[in-house]
């Protein structure tokens, strides 16, 4: 039996501003990120463990500050002095866009460290490559479309021929790993990549079709004992119940409040062949909460069309906010809707007040003014496409840029998927 430790989305440093500790000088946000990490680090260790499998992203990005580097190389130093194989997916924050360019893991390579495999192209790794352990692994790194594009003699490709292109080109070539596999010792698939049937968390804000996908198909084939996955920050087992599992373990710190929901995890897997027994261990990260309070059911409840005065708004909003012992020390978020004329019957300054003890405080202000939606005199609502209307509506009712493009990539997946089911109900 092999004992795999699986984690994978640390990215340590996303969180380089807020309040700082001020013993090390570093923001308290990242500090929860390298209290995960360390966390999964003396796990490892202690358990012990055979095998680390880090399915990619360490940083934000392909630049980390010398400072971050140094934090992550501590905890790489630890595994590697306890003697125990680690492998590390070069992810897609972690690569540079450019042609040539090193990436945010290369002196791990470029240093030949101690039982530190890092990954950048695709390979196949045996027992010899991993300290004698009686195991196979297939890994498979971020691949980049524009460095794959630079290799290529006909750079003139669409996003979606190059999706399928990319997509047929790791098929064939995981097919080949697993063709060439000793089919008497454990096989484990790792790679840093979208998987068809996935669910995302609050991470994407990517268009649809943005991401080359690997079929389903390929990462459940029943040669492969367990499929280690990186990339997507929400915790699933795409295979649940059937052999081989199929796992991201999601990100190690919630990133931001699209994540408020999800437990983090990384997974323990006692790998036998044809058999895969997971532990999902919680990571018990800095508390969110999110609050939104809504004026305009205050109007509703008056139901007499008289504006309210300071001391009925503010006691309603009291009355919906959470206690300062439960906002203590976390990162708090309070949405506040209501008429735009209401604005100086809020008091700021006393809310403010009330989160002074939280590590973080957004305080969001949404005024909402009675707006409609104007057509030109040649346009008709019928004749316009959905996310023609939703753009006209998001741009009329004054909402952020950036929250436009968040929203209308919502739409966009949600108006494909809608239209998949309806074109396969019809077919069947």
């Amino acid at each position: 039996m092999v004992k795999i430790l699986h984690f994978s989305d640390a990215h340590i440093d996303l969180a380089i501003h807020g309040k700082r500790d001020p013993a090390s000088g570093l923001p308290y946000r990242i500090l929860d990120f390298l209290k995960a990490l360390d966390t999964i680090v003396d796990c490892a260790i202690e358990t012990p463990v055979d095998l680390v499998i880090f399915a990619g992203d360490a940083y934000r990005d392909r630049s980390p500050a010398p400072t971050y580097q140094k934090e992550w190389g501590k905890r790489m130093m630890q595994l590697s002095k306890a003697g125990i194989p680690v492998i590390l997916l070069v992810g897609n924050h972690d690569y540079s866009p450019a042609f040539g360019r090193a990436h945010a893991m290369q002196e791990y390579d470029t240093f030949s460290i101690a039982n530190i495999h890092v990954i950048d192209t695709p390979r196949f790794l045996t027992p010899d490559d991993l300290n004698g352990l009686p195991i196979q692994v297939i890994a498979l790194p971020w691949i980049s479309k524009s460095n794959y594009l630079a290799l290529r003699e006909n750079s003139t490709l669409d996003q979606e021929d190059l999706n399928e292109e990319l997509e047929d080109l790791i098929t064939g070539l995981v097919q080949q790993f697993i063709q060439n596999s000793d089919a008497l010792l454990p096989l484990v698939l790792t790679a840093h990549a979208s998987v068809q049937g996935a669910v995302y968390g609050g991470e994407r804000n990517i268009l649809l079709g943005k991401d080359y996908t690997l079929p389903g198909s390929l990462v459940k084939n029943s040669q492969l004992d367990y499929v280690a996955l990186g990339h997507i920050h929400k915790p699933q087992n795409l295979n649940e119940g059937y052999h081989p599992p199929v796992v991201y373990p999601g990100s190690i710190e919630r990133i931001d409040f699209g994540e408020i929901e999800d437990q983090k995890y990384f997974v323990i897997v006692d790998l036998e062949k044809g058999k895969a027994n997971l532990q999902w261990v919680p990571l018990h990260g800095r508390i969110f909460i999110d609050n939104i309070i809504d004026l305009r059911k205050l109007a509703d409840l008056r139901n007499d069309g008289v504006t309210p005065n300071h001391e009925e708004v503010m006691a309603y909003i009291k009355e919906h906010l959470p206690d300062q012992e439960e906002i203590s020390d976390s990162v708090a978020r309070l949405t506040i809707y209501y008429p735009r004329e209401w604005e100086a019957l809020i008091d700021t300054g006393w809310i403010h007040r009330h989160y002074e003890n939280a590590l973080e405080a957004h305080i969001i202000h949404k005024p909402i003014a009675n707006v409609r939606l104007r057509l030109g005199d040649e346009e008709s609502v019928s004749e316009m496409e959905p996310l023609e209307l939703l753009d006209r509506y998001l741009y009329s009712s004054g909402v952020q840029p950036e929250e436009v493009e968040i929203l209308k990539d919502m739409a966009t997946e949600i108006i494909y998927n809608e239209r998949n089911q309806y074109n396969s109900e019809v077919g069947s």
